[in-house]
């Protein structure tokens, strides 16, 4: 098995790997209390907190994308084959026609790895579908922040899920449709987190090293 190594993941984007952990950490843990407030006198806190990491985590998302067309790295680990990263995320000759494969095989189906490039099939479709859901997370966090409620853009899909979900035509939708969207696309970003952790690290924790830390694992297998 290929160990990473520094050409994978050079280090700008291990500082966007991290500013993306500390930015989901702090906005579950105060979305959590601004939802379930169970200590009172925190509330200013946590929404100052909450809204904080919301524009690191736009500003971030904005710059790893930018990155993803200005930076180096692998394409192909066993070729040592390197590009600019955005390459990572489109169809690759090296795992092309193997998403059934993936699926087979995340799902116990299948004992051998699929070919695979720097990404499995699957995993490029979970990153690029990460852009949308945290732009919707974001939308709809501006919809329910007072400063932002009111404005035309986010008024609009206030009173569009309201009429939608309520058949409450007309102005003046009730957030709380909002607020139950918001609070379930944090459960799906949690749990694609979870998931992301455990794949990330099915085979030891030498990705984890290399991502965090810059840190590269000897290849036992030369």
């Amino acid at each position: 098995m290929h160990m990473p190594k520094r050409e994978d993941h050079p280090i700008p984007f291990v500082i966007t790997h991290w500013i993306n952990l500390l930015a989901m950490f702090f906005l579950a843990l105060s979305g959590f209390y601004i939802h379930f407030p169970w200590w009172g006198g925190y509330m200013g806190l946590a929404r100052g907190t909450h809204f904080f990491w919301m524009f690191a985590l736009l500003i971030n998302l904005v710059v790893r994308i930018i990155l993803a067309f200005v930076v180096t790295d692998t394409l192909v680990p066993a070729t040592h084959e390197t590009g600019k990263d955005y390459k990572n995320f489109l169809p690759q000759k090296a795992n092309r026609h193997q998403a059934w494969p993936w699926i087979k095989y995340y799902l116990f189906l299948k004992k051998e790895t699929p070919i695979g490039a720097k990404y499995g099939v699957l995993q490029k479709i979970a990153y690029v579908a990460t852009i949308p859901l945290t732009l919707l997370a974001a939308y709809t966090g501006f919809a329910l922040w007072g400063p932002t409620s009111t404005w035309p853009i986010f008024q609009a899909g206030t009173d569009w899920l309201a009429n939608w979900m309520n058949g409450a035509p007309g102005g003046g939708g009730d957030p709380m449709n909002l607020r139950i969207v918001h609070y379930w696309i944090m459960w799906i970003i949690i749990i694609f987190t979870a998931i992301h952790a455990y794949l990330a690290n099915i085979y030891g924790f030498a990705p984890s090293r290399m991502i965090f830390f810059w840190k590269e694992a000897e290849d036992t297998h030369a």
